[in-house]
């Protein structure tokens, strides 16, 4: 029986390509927003879900911090894929008659150079991959797409410029998402644990927090803050950790962290993707 691996956007977006490229010859499930990706998995419709959540050169992508707790998935594993856009056009179409090129946000603010240098304006859309349907619904040889060669391929679109993004290291960066929490066995890699907490209102508290890791040699990786309920005054913190909870020093960490804090809630643990240390 196939896997079926639930993500945000339509055939030829990147989730899509990520998705094919982790679980090969599976199905692929299309959804309107990551939120819908993670609830297809939620009620078992879909058993991952594969969510962009940083790109190595235009931020963050999605907030999973927000997402997770709510849903009750974890973090099972991570996935790099380098990024190469292409402006896409309708065939007949050439590059100097573009006017404009659609695409996700962080697409377009990932070719922006290009964009800027041959006056095109950019419009945003929800997909890279959806743009590209708006093109060929159009008609219009004037509007083109940035998206991946995958998509020019499925909706039979004319690549005017390849490779038109600011950065050659482009990347963004997968989480995928299960239902099942089991945390696989320390084999003594390098293994990457994804939590949120809220640190106590006292002065100090998030120094101390996070003291336990300094003193027990684990490494943060990432650190984010984030209001919660709208106020200006309280905070949670989404951090990333290279450590496992089997360990010691895991746990002497975790320690400290909890006299510190009022909540803690672990996301997942999964083994590092070999990207990291290229």
């Amino acid at each position: 029986m196939k896997l079926k691996i639930a993500y945000q956007g339509v055939p030829g977006a990147y989730s899509y390509i990520a998705a094919q490229t982790v679980y090969p010859g599976q199905e692929y499930l299309s959804c309107l927003s990551f939120e819908q990706a993670m609830n297809a998995v939620q009620s078992g419709e879909a058993d991952f879900a594969m969510i962009p959540v940083e790109n190595s050169n235009a931020g963050r992508v999605a907030d999973v911090h927000f997402l997770l707790p709510q849903t009750g998935l974890s973090i099972v594993g991570e996935f790099f894929l380098r990024i190469e856009h292409q402006l896409l056009g309708l065939p007949g179409a050439e590059l100097a008659a573009i006017k404009t090129a659609s695409s996700h946000p962080q697409a377009l603010a990932q070719c922006s150079d290009f964009l800027k240098k041959h006056n095109i304006r950019p419009v945003q859309r929800i997909d890279t991959a959806l743009s590209c349907q708006d093109i060929l619904n159009n008609r219009d040889q004037s509007q083109a797409a940035i998206a991946s060669k995958a998509a020019a391929e499925i909706y039979g679109l004319k690549v005017l410029a390849p490779n038109i993004e600011n950065a050659s290291n482009n990347t963004t960066r997968f989480l995928i998402m299960s239902r099942q929490t089991a945390v696989p066995e320390d084999d003594g890699s390098t293994f990457i644990t994804s939590f949120i907490f809220k640190a106590k209102n006292i002065p100090a508290s998030l120094y101390k927090a996070l003291g336990g890791f300094a003193t027990n040699g684990i490494n943060i990786t990432k650190l984010e803050s984030y209001l919660l309920e709208g106020k200006f005054v309280s905070a949670q913190f989404y951090v990333e950790i290279e450590s496992h909870p089997a360990r010691r020093s895991f746990k002497n960490a975790f320690e400290e962290l909890n006299f510190f804090s009022d909540s803690v809630h672990i996301l997942g643990t999964y083994q590092a993707h070999p990207y990291r240390y290229l």
